[in-house]
């Protein structure tokens, strides 16, 4: 009889592996004992990096909204707050790109928001 090699379903299964080790270097692209935990490890740090990108971003976001909002006399936690009193829905990321690429359409944003003046008071004194 015969020996029975595992030809199609175990070299396919490889292959999906190696695909996956493409640039790598050495012994971790070309031999499946290193390969396999390598390609493991690094699907695992990607999936955990992808929560931290966006994590990072809306810190990243966050932080242009509040420097725009203090470059107009007021403060970050005050602006959103008047923004969501008053049904102004914009999301944190397009906030940031108006204060980035469109200051004047962020200053018009702000007025829209009618910042309660007894804040803008407040803060000045805070700030001089």
């Amino acid at each position: 009889m015969t020996r029975a090699r595992r030809g199609f379903k175990a070299r396919r299964r490889k292959k999906k592996i190696f695909r996956l080790a493409k640039g790598f270097h050495f012994d971790r692209r070309n031999k499946i004992r290193h390969t396999m935990p390598t390609v493991e490890r690094a699907l695992a740090y990607g999936y955990v990096s992808r929560k931290l990108l966006k994590r990072d971003m809306r810190k990243l976001w966050i932080v242009r909204i509040n420097a725009a909002a203090r470059m107009l006399g007021t403060t970050y936690s005050v602006l959103m707050n008047s923004l969501t009193k008053n049904s102004l829905t914009l999301n944190r990321k397009m906030l940031a790109d108006l204060a980035v690429n469109d200051f004047k359409g962020f200053e018009a944003v702000v007025k829209a928001a009618k910042i309660n003046p007894v804040y803008s008071v407040l803060l000045k004194t805070k700030l001089a």
